[in-house]
């Protein structure tokens, strides 16, 4: 049966550094020589993704914005989007304002990924955040809440204490239809919170792309909270062994740990064989 394999990035496929390491690198790229249908899911933006796996041969459209977009990495060509229309753009900065919170909003204009945020108005965590890409071609400072509501936005983040980050979930969640997740900063004390359009997950995108693509099984890989619904619908899934005792509870097995290269290993020895 013609199955392709999908992979989480962070937590899953690269490391601690942000990086595919070179033997993760080297397996994945025999395989695809091989003929192995393989891509990702991940929260990032392409520009992000790109960074992280730099040298990953393509053969499949990637999913990125935790899947409001499916796009061609090579062309940049968008095959599938979920993107805010106007009046939730507005709705959504005003109803932040009113909890004293002012995102980051990630977003297309002119055919380039753009990361607005009002400057002056960051929390500490956003602050950590955009200081780590001081030379990100995609970083664009605002001074205005207009402003922020500029090109197609497929995902605002908030971060703060979890209280704070709570409350606005739970109140996006009872008066939108927006998608909202919360999750821990790694090896910090914030959170932040993902609002993005409602259908905007890696579940819809991997079903659209198997669509697209013409494959009949999907096999994938993840760690976190927003793998979950991915596992839902993927005929084979594996958490890795530093996930969730949660997430690994849904999983057809555990690979190694992604510091170990565990998705790379997995592959190398299964990705041929008879499902």
């Amino acid at each position: 049966m013609k199955t392709f394999f999908v992979s989480d990035l962070d937590g899953t496929l690269i490391t601690r550094n942000e990086r595919l390491s070179e033997y993760s690198l080297a397996v994945l790229n025999g395989l695809v020589e091989r003929g192995l249908p393989f891509t990702y899911a991940t929260a990032r933006s392409l520009f992000s993704a790109e960074r992280a796996v730099c040298g990953l041969k393509h053969t499949l459209p990637v999913i990125v914005y935790n899947g409001a977009l499916i796009i061609e990495p090579a062309t940049g060509r968008v095959l599938h989007s979920l993107a805010f229309t106007e009046t939730e753009k507005i709705a959504l900065v005003g109803e932040l304002e009113r909890f004293g919170v002012s995102p980051v909003v990630h977003a297309r204009e002119n055919g380039e990924d753009k990361i607005f945020w009002r400057e002056g108005r960051e929390s500490a965590g956003q602050a950590r955040y955009l200081s780590r890409r001081d030379s990100d071609p995609r970083l664009n400072p605002v001074h205005s809440d207009g402003e922020l509501c500029r090109g197609d936005s497929y995902f605002f983040a908030c971060n703060g204490d979890y209280s704070d980050m709570k409350r606005i979930h739970d109140e996006l969640e009872r008066t939108t239809s927006f998608y909202c997740r919360i999750y821990p900063e790694a090896y910090r004390e914030d959170y932040w919170l993902e609002i993005l359009p409602r259908g905007a997950t890696k579940a819809e995108a991997v079903v659209r792309l198997k669509e697209l693509a013409g494959f009949e099984r999907v096999v994938c890989f993840g760690d976190s909270a927003n793998d979950s619904e991915m596992f839902d619908v993927c005929d084979e899934k594996y958490a890795v062994e530093n996930a969730g005792e949660w997430l690994k509870g849904k999983a057809t097995g555990i690979v190694g740990y992604c510091e170990e290269d565990g998705v790379a290993k997995w592959l190398e020895e299964n990705a041929f064989r008879e499902p």
